[in-house]
């Protein structure tokens, strides 16, 4: 992942500050687009027609979001709400949402990037061609202080639709009818180049509820990097004469949750753990337990662990408070660092706590440069999440040329927001809760 040194300017070519209106609802051909005057940061504020994004899927829901694009973080998108069928209201879930920091420490100790902060992520927003948003429309991007502001306008941003296979599938009770329905996302999508790497930020919006957030990495295998040695690397080509060196990306997200259109929210840890066999059970026993979680966290997924962020002010039909369940996805700690040692963080909103690592704002004297430092027993009335997924990436000969994409990422999933399944076919509606079936 080291800079491509004879083509620094050219990797790093800046994009964007104006945009193209998203169209409420459509997904048209990708092509190019005219930039609109406003900048990117004025126009998030009110999130004019131009940052809007509205699709209504196939199935009925619909998700609409405001966006604007940082100089170091790149996409950002907020005031993220869900309105699947029967509700009569969008559901306001996310404030916020953006990558926090990629932090990528090579295994033989000589280099440690922060790509977000240091090595310019933002600046790297990659023109797409049409054929890379398959029925979509590509957006004009452009990014404020753009290095290069004689190529600042990139077609860099993509949404579109994609199905994912089945929702659901369940046979009837009687006779032979098959309740079925195929799932159906909207995507929206950044490559952004860095050095020898390019990261596709893809974050996917189901029908359900569901929120799926991952990066993909891509590009080359720096070709500078075949230094390594039996432990710190893996032979690339004939033979066993260049080690490619490993290294991990370290990717942090930082959510800013709005459930119900309220910042406060409570946090709930719930662990599940298993006792032997009562005398006479066939079967061993698995008791749940919840710890509320009231002050900063930083937090360790193990197993039967899960987390979610509760509503104060919102409610399903079924007077369920409304909630968010963080659903962690694979991931290989680095324990290098403080800031990588724990998979979750839980802080008390502070403006200036943007970046999870080599954070740019001077928040004032004391105040640590990274997430770890920020975990000091305040109360949480307004919590911020910060997700840590980590890769370790000992290349392989498979990964030239051009390298697959290696993806890492995690979800968020509805838990009681709406009473019955989103998507329940007409039939089913009356069978919520205890149904009998009569017999």
């Amino acid at each position: 992942m080291r800079v491509n040194r004879n083509s620094r300017a050219r990797s790093r070519t800046a994009v964007g500050l104006s945009a193209l209106a998203l169209a409420a609802g459509a997904t048209t051909a990708a092509g190019p687009a005219v930039a609109q005057p406003k900048t990117a940061s004025a126009a998030a504020a009110d999130c004019s027609a131009a940052y809007k994004i509205e699709q209504k899927l196939s199935t009925g829901t619909t998700w609409r979001m405001c966006w604007h694009y940082e100089s170091e973080a790149g996409l950002v998108l907020e005031n993220i709400s869900y309105q699947p069928p029967g509700e009569a209201q969008p559901i306001k879930v996310l404030a916020s949402a953006k990558l926090a920091q990629i932090d990528v420490p090579y295994d033989d100790g000589s280099v440690e990037y922060s790509d977000l902060t240091g090595a310019g992520f933002g600046q790297g927003l990659m023109d797409m061609a049409p054929g890379e948003c398959p029925g979509g429309t590509i957006k004009t991007v452009k990014v404020p202080d753009a290095w290069d502001p004689q190529h600042a306008n990139v077609n860099g941003l993509c949404t579109t639709t994609r199905s994912r296979g089945h929702a659901y599938r369940m046979q009837a009770d009687t006779g032979n009818k098959v309740f079925q329905k195929q799932g159906k996302d909207l995507m929206i999508y950044t490559v952004n180049k860095v050095g020898w790497y390019e990261y596709i930020t893809e974050w996917r919006f189901q029908d359900d509820g569901t929120l799926n957030m991952n990066v993909g990495a891509t590009g080359s295998l720096s070709p500078g990097d075949y230094d390594a040695g039996d432990g710190r690397g893996w032979p690339i080509g004939k033979g066993a004469k260049a080690y490619a060196t490993s290294h991990s990306h370290n990717v942090f997200w930082r959510l800013n949750f709005g459930l119900d259109g309220s910042s406060k929210a409570k946090v709930e840890q719930y662990d599940s753990a298993v006792s032997p066999p009562a005398q006479g059970a066939e079967a061993p026993s698995k008791k749940t337990t919840l710890t509320k979680i009231t002050k900063e966290l930083a937090g360790d997924a193990k197993n039967s662990r899960w987390w979610r962020l509760v509503s104060n002010t919102g409610k399903n039909k079924d007077e369920h408070a409304r909630s968010y369940e963080i659903v962690p996805g694979a991931t290989t700690k680095y324990l290098g660092r403080a800031f990588t040692k724990h998979d979750i963080y839980f802080t008390e909103y502070n403006k200036c706590e943007q970046f999870a690592s080599d954070n740019l704002r001077n928040c004032g004297a004391g105040h640590g440069k990274s997430v770890d430092k920020w975990v000091g027993g305040q109360t949480l009335t307004h919590p911020v999440v910060w997700v840590n997924v980590g890769f370790h990436h000992i290349a392989r000969d498979e990964d030239q040329q051009p390298m697959p994409v290696h993806w890492q990422g995690f979800s968020i999933a509805p838990r009681d927001v709406t009473a019955m399944n989103p998507l329940t076919p007409p039939e089913l509606a009356d069978q919520n809760g205890h149904v009998e079936n009569g017999s």
